[in-house]
């Protein structure tokens, strides 16, 4: 009987671990889902690698005064571009942007993703911050967002320190940057992108998809901006399973109009 309850408590445990702790949340990610909507092809040009952009992993851990939030993807994560030549972070082609949704309410907090993404939020998923885990420099992306953010600038949180360990990058926050320690309820939507070091004079460093894939262009999607920059996220309830990858291209689909316009699509979270 002892055993038993010891093997069931530690069975509870392991559960709990794989989506949220006192101070922390964990999520997966299903392999082989880094085609967007499901069209999403990459580009062509050899330094996209595949997996490059296939989450399989997030965490976010609070560390006393920080909060430290990582992101793996399939394959090692290199840096062709030698970001350090331009004072960036070890990597050049990952973008993955954490968004959080703090209360859980309609409409409260912001509903727009921001630009270049080509995305919404559901109405109860707006959020209220949005972690940025860019290649670039500091100064670099503070500029991009000041220039080009809006009103949305207020919730965007770049980190004091962003780096590599093989498969993952690494981001630690201030805490009070994200206006405390992590909650329990808080909701997280981990989009994966491309940086863009010349990207379009309104969005943030974004890299585009086409209709056809280029050296430097996603393909599978459009030419218009109606498709969402979204090449891989993480889906409720975020345990890798296979029907989370269905629920990606669902929640991805998206539908141009005869004139290249239509409505953007809105994403939901995940509430651990």
């Amino acid at each position: 009987m002892v055993r038993w309850v010891e093997a069931l408590g530690i069975t509870s445990i392991l559960a709990i671990s794989a989506t949220a702790w006192a101070g922390g949340v964990s999520l997966k990610d299903p392999t082989g889902d880094d085609n967007g909507p499901g069209s999403y092809v990459y580009p062509t040009d050899g330094v996209y690698k595949p997996g490059s952009f296939d989450i399989t992993s997030f965490s976010a851990e609070d560390k006393g005064s920080d909060v430290i939030f990582k992101v793996s993807v399939r394959s090692k994560i290199e840096d062709p571009w030698d970001s350090k030549s331009w004072q960036g972070n070890g990597f050049s082609l990952q973008f993955p942007q954490i968004y959080i949704d703090m209360d859980h309410k309609d409409n409260s907090g912001f509903c727009d993703g921001l630009p270049g993404m080509n995305i919404r939020f559901k109405k109860d998923a707006c959020w209220e911050k949005v972690v940025l885990i860019s290649p670039q420099a500091r100064q670099r992306l503070q500029s991009e967002v000041s220039q080009k953010a809006g009103k949305l600038k207020a919730g965007v949180v770049i980190p004091k320190t962003t780096r590599v360990d093989g498969k993952t990058l690494i981001a630690i926050v201030k805490a009070s940057d994200l206006g405390g320690a992590i909650k329990p309820g808080w909701g997280y939507a981990v989009v994966m992108q491309s940086n863009e070091g010349y990207p379009d004079s309104k969005e943030i460093l974004t890299r585009k998809v086409n209709e056809y894939a280029g050296q430097h262009r996603f393909g599978g999607g459009s030419d218009y901006s109606c498709d969402p920059h979204v090449i891989d996220m993480i889906m409720s309830p975020g345990a890798g399973a296979g029907d989370e990858v269905k629920a990606q291209h669902e929640a991805l689909k998206f539908k141009c109009d005869a004139n290249g316009g239509g409505s953007l699509v809105e994403l939901p979270m995940v509430y651990p």
